[in-house]
């Protein structure tokens, strides 16, 4: 009896430990709601060379993909911590609301629509609608893009800006990436492509496209890019804000920006002061 007695008592012991065991492990994969021994899963662009770039090695390379890992090594994770989630365009806010990825670095431009639905940090920088065309191209202005092909991906503002209100004559075509335009605009079954100047200047410097391409110039909107977390969380978006401060003062934000950027020769604007939307 008194055996039976002894092996009960280890028995419940060892259901707790159990138990315990199961929920410490819960809590290391959360998406970001805890560091230390955790992970923290990040969405960012896989196409977009310059910004966020999946490289052939499964590393990652670009402008957000720095301020990203800087940001997640103040809310207390390192490198190895952090997992890159690719979030394309037209799934950037259901990412965030079904706590896919804890917050977005992925040259999400803020805008009332999007404020709807998510809370942004930043901005981080200012970027403007340009057009990539090839070398040789006589389109100089939006206008010019009437009666032609203008590629965009599915999702994004930008193409829709000059179809709606600048060259409502352009044929729109949407793909979904940006690689996927680039590679029509090469081909010539595009005739321009557009979005925001600084994905532009990445793609035009890679190796393969380098002399083939050229941005028109253009400032056709203000992209304040913002780092968008899940509406509500004022928690993480109080830390981040702090850590985009960090970022610039510490000189950080700076040497990104000459890193990712610098190759293309593209001109940025300064660093944005956080909340300070330019229209």
């Amino acid at each position: 009896m008194k055996l039976r007695k002894v092996t009960a008592a280890s028995a419940a012991v060892l259901a707790l430990s159990l138990a315990a065991t199961a929920c410490g492990s819960d809590k290391k994969d959360d998406g970001g709601s805890s560091g230390g021994g955790g992970k923290i899963k990040v969405g960012i662009k896989y196409d977009q060379p310059g910004l966020g770039l999946k490289q052939p090695d499964g590393s990652f390379s670009g402008f957000d993909v720095d301020v990203a890992t800087y940001v997640a090594g103040k809310l207390g994770y390192k490198p190895n911590q952090i997992d890159f989630v690719e979030t394309k365009s037209a799934d950037r806010e259901n990412a965030l609301s079904r706590g896919d990825v804890k917050f977005i670095a992925a040259t999400y431009s803020i805008n009332d629509e999007r404020k709807q639905k998510v809370d942004f940090a930043g901005p981080y920088l200012l970027a403007h609608q340009d057009l990539l065309v090839k070398k040789d191209s006589n389109v100089t202005k939006a206008t010019d893009l009437n009666g032609k092909r203008l590629c965009s991906v599915t999702g994004s503002t930008s193409a829709q800006n000059i179809h709606d209100t600048i060259a409502p004559k352009a044929n729109l075509k949407e793909y979904s990436g940006y690689s996927e335009c680039i590679a029509a605009l090469q081909s010539g079954a595009v005739d321009a492509v557009t979005t925001d100047d600084s994905i532009l200047a990445g793609f035009a410097a890679q190796d393969k496209y380098k002399g083939q391409f050229k941005l028109a110039g253009l400032k056709l909107s203000n992209e304040n890019y913002g780092i968008g977390v899940k509406k509500g969380d004022t928690a993480t978006l109080d830390k981040i804000n702090k850590a985009l401060e960090s970022m610039v003062s510490d000189g950080s934000w700076k040497t990104a920006v000459d890193k990712n950027f610098g190759p293309a020769n593209y001109k940025n604007e300064q660093a944005p002061k956080i909340g300070q939307i330019v229209k």
